[in-house]
């Protein structure tokens, strides 16, 4: 498909929308949002270490949420990262994922200080 999970130009970095996937491709904690939340959060977390950002440098989240009625369930884990960070925040339905079994999948923008 040729896509990066994150890219920086200058001090900004983009990560692609990130679904709870292990290495072999499985999604990790089947059926439950929250965990799946945690999932993602933390495989953006290494992204953006790669790319030499951390979560205090993200200004804006996206989560897409395949049943936006359990928007806190996504919400707590995101809370668990950013409570203080508070960056702008987006929540949206979306009618499904490239594999059912995804029930979140997130975005994130950090801009690092030069």
């Amino acid at each position: 498909m040729g896509y990066s999970r994150a890219v920086r130009v200058g001090n900004v970095v983009e990560v692609s929308g990130t679904a709870p996937a292990g290495t072999g491709g499985e999604i990790l904690a089947p059926g439950d949002v929250e965990g799946q939340t945690r999932e993602a959060l933390r495989i953006i977390g290494a992204a953006l270490v790669e790319a030499g950002a951390s979560y205090e440098d993200v200004v804006r989240t996206r989560v897409y949420l395949k049943d936006p009625s359990r928007w806190e369930e996504a919400g707590r884990a995101h809370g668990e990262v950013f409570a203080e960070i508070r960056p702008a925040n987006t929540i949206v339905g979306v009618t499904g994922f490239v594999d059912p079994a995804i029930l979140v999948e997130i975005e994130v923008t950090a801009v690092v200080s030069e």
